[in-house]
């Protein structure tokens, strides 16, 4: 089954809920190695989209720049 696209709203607000369970928690170990590797995974997406939006954002603020 393909995995939902996520926003990135969505990915900050998981990592966020990942990392208060892993504060109130005691998890498992192999638990605690699959929510790592999860809030890793979010947290290259993040960037990533940070990375996206401000090319895109220079882009445009440069095709304005032209205009002018």
């Amino acid at each position: 089954m393909p995995q939902k696209r996520i926003s990135y709203r969505e990915a900050i607000t998981e990592i966020e809920e990942i990392l208060t369970s892993i504060e109130n928690e005691e998890p498992d170990v192999d638990i605690l190695s699959d929510k790592v590797k999860r809030v890793t995974y979010l947290l290259k997406f993040c960037k990533n989209k940070i990375y996206k939006t401000q090319d895109e954002v220079e882009k445009v603020l440069k095709e304005m720049e032209e205009e002018n």
